[in-house]
């Protein structure tokens, strides 16, 4: 074995530690074991970081050095909040890996590129947003690779760009809907008196005219011009794609159940209950496959580091800040109540902004959050947590420094500033409108 391989193993061995640690909610320190075995693993791929992930794991590193040295307390919140989220990405890549072995998922896949313009642009759009709620972004890297194929064989056109349209908001749909997105899971943490039901009650509705809606925000497909995406392979039986569908889509709903029952009757966090949850699932269903063939391995859990600092250790600078901030406002820091739906207005804007400038939603949401949290009227919640979740999808659909641009970048060539700006700027403008006036108008009926 070489070193390489050796190092890659021993990385794997510790995303697996961390993965269970921060499953194992019961257990005291867990968090703080959890962020540790994070960092290490963060550093000990150094080589392997993309250069955003290296900004970021240096600043942990400044961060984590400078409050051990001037206020260990602020640990306590930035462990925190890494902990949450380490799990969360390790278990939701974990599931991921385990589903992408699935011949479910290329029936399906194949199926959302099959129709007619308007049909393919919905179907891709609400299909990429369905599978990113138990793949999370793990849903790009499935679809996006043929539109790439497409590309290759048969040139850039129309109904490529409008695919990537589709692909890219169907993901940024994602944040704001699924009850098992990283957006969701932590507005529910960072506001504990915030219900997730009563959040994704007005949310999901949300998300669906975000998707709806973007049909009206494309090219249109000329006759005679390429029409739709040549078959990839020779079309499925109908019954063969309605069952692949049904199959993951009740894999979705007990995923989404298990962690509603595990935070209403347990007393879970919300972010543990989607980790234990997404765990659970992945080991019955690799505990299947090992019952019915011989060879099922663990996936690798040794290219995670990228993904680790790029959100774990976003959110530990989040939790950092907002820690710190919270220590120079003072506890008995409040505003007055005309504040409230003015704030709200600005959530989102403040969110698509802080995009535009590299700064990951994680940030931006550690931050509003924790520092409105403590000081937002409880009876009002829903309207700061529909901000957060409302601008955190719009900013991955919006702006070019987020992963799912980056990754559309990586399978199809289209850049992402092009994607960000030249396909979706009015588009993001009126959702971040909408959005505003929405939360605001929900707070100020709350007060």
């Amino acid at each position: 074995m070489t070193d390489g391989s050796l190092l890659a193993s021993l990385r794997s061995v510790l995303g697996y530690a961390a993965l269970a640690s921060a499953a194992s909610v019961f257990l005291p320190g867990h968090a703080q074991v959890t962020a540790v075995l994070a960092i290490l693993v963060i550093f000990m791929g150094w080589g392997t970081l993309r250069p955003i992930a290296r900004v970021i794991g240096s600043l942990v590193l400044f961060v984590l050095i400078l409050a051990w040295l001037f206020d260990a307390q602020v640990l306590i919140s930035a462990f925190g909040g890494m902990s949450a989220i380490t799990g969360l990405v390790l278990s939701v890549m974990f599931l991921s890996a385990v589903l992408g072995r699935s011949q479910d998922l290329e029936v399906i896949s194949r199926s959302l590129f099959r129709g007619r313009s308007m049909g393919r642009y919905l179907g891709l759009s609400v299909g990429t947003s369905t599978l990113s709620v138990p793949l999370n972004f793990g849903s790009i890297g499935l679809v996006a690779p043929m539109i790439g194929t497409q590309i290759r064989d048969g040139g850039e056109s129309v109904a490529t760009r409008n695919a990537a349209r589709a692909v890219i908001r169907g993901f940024g749909a994602s944040p704001m809907g699924s009850p098992l997105s990283v957006a969701v899971v932590m507005t529910v943490t960072l506001l504990p008196g915030l219900e997730s039901w009563s959040l994704l009650a007005w949310s999901v509705p949300f998300a669906l005219a975000y998707l709806f809606a973007g049909a009206c925000f494309r090219e249109n497909e000329h006759t005679g011009h390429t029409g739709s995406f040549a078959p990839v392979n020779a079309p499925e039986d109908r019954a063969q794609v309605v069952g692949s569908w049904l199959r993951f889509l009740g894999l979705a709903v007990l995923i989404s159940l298990s962690a509603f029952t595990l935070n209403a009757r347990l007393g879970f966090r919300y972010s543990q209950a989607v980790t234990v949850s997404c765990l659970a699932v992945a080991v019955l269903i690799l505990l299947k496959r090992r019952l019915g063939r011989a060879g099922t391995t663990l996936p690798s859990m040794a290219n995670v580091s990228n993904e680790l600092a790029i959100m774990g250790g976003a959110s530990f600078l989040g939790g950092a800040l907002a820690a710190t901030a919270m220590n120079s406002l003072g506890s008995d820091f409040s505003l007055p109540g005309a504040a409230y739906p003015v704030i709200a207005l600005c959530v989102p804007w403040l969110f698509y902004l802080g995009g535009t400038v590299g700064v990951n939603p994680i940030v931006s949401a550690t931050v509003v959050g924790g520092i409105l949290g403590p000081v937002w009227p409880p009876e009002a919640f829903v309207g700061l947590g529909l901000a957060m979740v409302t601008g955190w999808g719009i900013t991955i659909a919006g702006t070019p420094y987020s992963a799912n641009a980056l990754l559309l970048e990586r399978f199809t060539g289209y850049g992402a500033r092009r994607a960000a700006y030249g396909w979706n700027l009015q588009y993001s403008m009126l959702f971040l409108g909408l959005s505003g006036c929405l939360c605001a108008a929900l707070v100020y009926s709350a007060l």
